[in-house]
C-alpha cells in the first residue's frame, strides 16, 4: 500500500483547471495502490490555494519560503521528492504542463524512480497507456521501480468534483534551499484579460491561411465576445503572424476546451493532437479537403473573411437580445 503525492499548480488562491485533471488521475492511481491522495502545494501563495485544494483531496500540504518565490526546477524537485518518501507515496504525479514537464523527471532522478510520461489511461498500479507518434497510436508502458513518477495529459482525465467535505491542511518547512548555480533571471509575460489558453473552455485558433498578423484581430474580436483564449497553429506562430505562447500543438499546448474554433487551419497531424480532446470543435477553411474536417463536429467550407464577420454579427444579435 502507498500513497499518491500529487503537485498542483496554482494561481492565485485557486487551482489552475489543469490541476483537477491531475487530482483525477491521483484518485484513480490512488484506488490502485490501496492509499489516499496527497495534494503538493509549493510556491509563493501555496497556503492562500490551500483551501481551494483542500475541496478536492483529503491531505494537503503546502510549501512557502522566500527562496521559491520563482518556479525552478533546481529547489522544487528535492522537497517534492523529500515530501515523497515522509508521506509514504509510491506515486508520483504532475500535469503534463510545462513545470510539469520540466519538474517531474528531476523528481524522479531524486527518487530513483521510473517515470511514465504524458499518461491518458491507468491500467494497473504500475501500467499505463500514453498516446504516441503524434496521438495515432497509444502505447502501454509498465514501470517496474517501487516508486513511480508520471505526467498526466490533461486533456484524458475529466476534471475531479469536489469531495463532501474539505480535507484537512498542513505545511512542511522548504529545507535547504539549493538552486545548484541557478538563478531566476526575469519572466517575460504577456499580460492579457482573456484566459490562460491551457485553461479556457472556449478557444479561438488561426492557422497559416490568416495571411497576416493584422488578420487575427477579427478573431480577437470574435474571442472577446465568446470570453475565449486566442490560439494559433504552429504554422501561422513559425511565421510570426501571432506570439509563440498562442501555438497549440504537439509542440505548442495541449488544450480540451468546451468549444473549438479551427479558423483557417488545415488540419496537420502536429495540431490535431493539440486539440482534437475538444469536446466540440467547429472548422472553418474553404478548402473542404482539409484535414481538419474530421476531426470537426460542425464545418464550415468558405472564406474566413467571409464567415467569421457574419458569425461575429450573429452572436452580437443574439447577445443583444438576453
Amino acid at each position: 500500500m502507498g500513497n499518491v503525492l500529487a503537485f498542483l499548480e496554482f494561481s492565485g488562491a485557486t487551482l489552475r483547471s489543469s490541476a483537477l485533471a491531475n487530482l483525477a488521475f491521483a484518485r484513480q492511481a490512488a484506488e490502485k495502490h490501496g492509499g489516499e491522495v496527497i495534494a503538493l502545494l509549493v510556491g509563493d501563495g501555496a497556503q492562500g490555494a490551500s483551501a481551494d485544494a483542500a475541496k478536492y483531496a483529503g491531505k494537503v500540504i503546502t510549501v512557502e519560503d522566500g527562496a521559491l518565490a520563482h518556479y525552478l526546477a533546481e529547489t522544487y524537485a528535492p522537497i517534492v521528492a523529500r515530501l515523497a518518501k515522509e508521506n509514504n507515496a509510491t506515486l508520483v504525479c504532475a500535469t503534463a504542463t510545462a513545470v510539469g514537464k520540466d519538474l517531474m523527471p528531476r523528481a524522479a532522478a531524486l527518487l530513483d524512480a521510473g517515470m511514465a510520461s504524458d499518461v491518458a489511461k491507468v491500467d494497473a498500479k504500475d501500467t499505463f497507456t500514453r498516446p504516441i507518434l503524434s496521438g495515432n497510436a497509444n502505447s502501454t508502458v509498465q514501470i517496474s521501480t517501487p516508486v513511480i513518477v508520471a505526467t498526466v495529459r490533461q486533456t484524458e482525465f475529466e476534471a475531479a468534483a469536489p469531495l463532501p467535505s474539505p480535507g484537512t491542511v498542513t505545511s512542511a518547512a522548504a529545507g535547504a534551499v539549493d538552486a545548484l548555480g541557478a538563478q531566476f533571471d526575469r519572466l517575460d509575460e504577456v499580460k492579457s484579460d482573456r484566459p490562460e489558453l491551457t485553461d479556457a473552455k472556449v478557444v479561438v485558433s488561426g492557422g497559416r491561411g490568416m495571411k497576416t498578423g493584422e488578420n487575427f484581430k477579427v478573431l480577437e474580436e470574435l474571442a472577446d465576445l465568446l470570453g475565449a483564449a486566442m490560439g494559433a497553429s504552429r504554422a501561422a506562430t513559425d511565421a510570426g503572424m501571432v506570439p509563440a505562447d498562442w501555438q497549440v500543438g504537439q509542440t505548442g499546448k495541449i488544450v480540451a476546451p468546451n468549444l473549438y474554433f479551427a479558423v483557417a487551419i488545415s488540419g496537420a497531424i502536429q495540431h490535431l493532437a493539440g486539440m482534437k480532446g475538444s469536446k466540440t470543435i467547429v472548422a472553418i477553411n474553404k478548402n473542404k479537403d482539409e484535414p481538419i474536417f474530421q476531426v470537426a463536429d460542425y464545418g464550415i467550407v468558405a472564406d474566413w473573411e467571409k464567415a467569421v464577420p457574419e458569425l461575429i454579427s450573429e452572436i452580437k444579435k443574439l447577445k443583444a437580445t438576453r
